[in-house]
């Protein structure tokens, strides 16, 4: 067969005019120096902050991550998002061209995930194209509206008298073991129905208390509109300190599509300790209490992501509850006042109430909510007008009454209605209450319908209460149910209510 040359000169012409020459520029270094969890590289010229850095694979192939932190003259700083064992002096590293981001997207939703949303659960690959980078840009004044909607945490404590709205940032602080995670998991459970997002980012926790967190989000129907962002206390400082922004950023492709989303940050001490270490290391000068200069920018530029977006942008939201733990309740210490000015309010778990048994053990002379009655429905805003108040003037009077042999009969009134008052704001763990129920328990407190009980009656008398008015007077509840308001003619016929109850109840 003989070869013809215009096929030839035909395809060779058809392989010249698809050649393109494409120049591909990799700025290669070296590693000076590793060791936990710090690696200085030189060479890497070109390095932006923040930019991801690409080690040599560990020996199963694992790919290895670090981030650009310190851009000095001679050498760059980075933190390995991986193990550095078998990365040692004079191996060779590549930038990526690629600012430190995370996947996002509906394919996290029910998952465990590292910060670079890894899978932890055993569930397989994380599935998304869409990436967002850790550190956003949180929203100027003007791309905001102000924090208007509720956000209900179905704990009558905290709605009634601390009412946390969408786009807000409440601050949930107290010693350890004292309930704080148990509120933020009732927050989530509570979100079942509303559509709501919800982002629990774990940092320095035992992986045994993520499963255990999962777990009780599961069994609970809760899991498959959370994710959990585990930064485990066996993970590098590095790991622990890009957490909550990856939760953040994953919690920002909800808000950015007009969407609500709530993110738990758990907790921003060991947050703190974590970016301490990293600092450290690196050898950047330490302050008070050792910590770098910058660490209120740490979590600043965190919790100011956190925003209901105007109208024009989708009128999306993002919730913030970050947890600080205290020590031996020392409320003014350097993390707790930092996290306190940064936040819209706090939400003050005491332990002397927590031992008591007052569940959950909120502070209310250190507890406040700086938005305040703009995030509450109509009705709760009537029902609770005094509540706070009364408590308060609770506490003075039972301190008092331990020194006093003889009461007035208005200090034991007093006495009496706040007692009454304390044990019907205590709830169990996992079971949040829908408004209209908080609203119904906490008018017939106030009204006094519970001032003539004994404390081990008042749980009975609620549930009893509840579950006769939604039996004998549904059109009532239904209207309160769907236009959560409360207006005088409302007002009187759940008077009447409570009433035919406690009648009912007497005979």
């Amino acid at each position: 067969m003989g070869v013809r040359p215009d096929e030839i000169s035909a395809v060779l012409k058809r392989e010249l005019e698809g050649y393109r020459t494409q120049l591909e520029l990799v700025n290669v270094g070296t590693v000076l120096q590793v060791g936990d969890g710090i690696a200085r590289c030189y060479g890497l010229a070109g390095a932006m902050a923040n930019e991801l850095i690409e080690f040599p694979s560990t020996p199963d192939g694992v790919e290895v991550y670090g981030i650009a932190f310190n851009l000095e003259e001679d050498n760059v700083g980075c933190v390995l998002m991986g193990p550095d064992q078998h990365i040692s002096e004079g191996d060779e590293v590549k930038t990526t061209g690629r600012i430190a981001n995370t996947k996002v997207g509906d394919a996290l939703l029910g998952r465990v995930v590292s910060p670079l949303a890894e899978p932890l659960d055993g569930k397989g690959p994380v599935v998304s194209g869409q990436y967002l980078p850790l550190e956003g840009q949180a929203p100027g004044v003007i791309e905001r509206q102000p924090v208007s909607e509720p956000m209900h945490t179905g704990l009558k404590a905290i709605d009634a008298m601390f009412p946390i709205g969408r786009g807000q940032r409440e601050l949930i602080i107290g010693d350890r073991q004292t309930g704080k995670t148990a509120i933020a998991v009732d927050a989530i459970i509570n979100q079942r129905a509303t559509g709501v997002k919800c982002i629990y980012v774990a940092i320095g926790q035992k992986l045994s208390t993520v499963r255990r967190i999962a777990a009780t989000l599961e069994q609970h129907d809760a899991l498959a509109h959370t994710t959990i962002v585990a930064a485990c206390a066996s993970d590098p400082a590095a790991v622990q300190y890009i957490a909550p922004y990856a939760g953040c950023a994953m919690g920002e492709y909800y808000r950015n599509r007009g969407e609500h989303v709530l993110v738990v940050y758990d907790d921003l001490s060991k947050h703190a300790a974590a970016y301490r270490q990293v600092s450290l290391l690196l050898r950047r000068p330490p302050g008070r209490e050792a910590f770098p200069g910058d660490i209120f920018n740490l979590h600043s530029r965190l919790l100011e992501r956190a925003a209901k977006l105007s109208a024009d942008l989708g009128s999306g939201s993002l919730t913030a509850l970050p947890v600080v733990e205290t020590q031996e309740g020392d409320f003014s210490a350097y993390i707790p006042t930092n996290v306190i000015s940064i936040t819209d309010g706090q939400i003050y778990l005491e332990p002397d109430l927590f031992y008591a048994g007052i569940r959950p053990a909120i502070n209310v002379g250190l507890s406040v909510s700086r938005v305040g009655s703009a995030a509450q429905t109509k009705a709760m805003k009537r029902v609770q007008k005094q509540l706070k108040l009364d408590l308060a003037s609770y506490r003075e009077y039972e301190a008092f009454a331990q020194f006093a042999s003889d009461l007035d009969d208005t200090t034991r009134r007093i006495l009496q209605r706040g007692s009454r008052m304390v044990e019907l704001l205590k709830q169990r763990q996992y079971a949040p209450m829908n408004p209209t129920d908080q609203e119904l328990v906490i008018f017939a407190g106030q009204q006094g319908f519970l001032d003539e009980l004994e404390l081990r009656e008042v749980a009975q008398f609620e549930s009893d209460l509840i579950a006769f008015c939604r039996e004998r007077y549904p059109d009532l509840i239904a209207r309160l149910d769907k236009t959560q308001t409360l207006g005088d003619e409302d007002e009187a016929q759940l008077l009447d209510a409570v009433r035919d109850f406690k009648e009912r109840r007497a005979s």
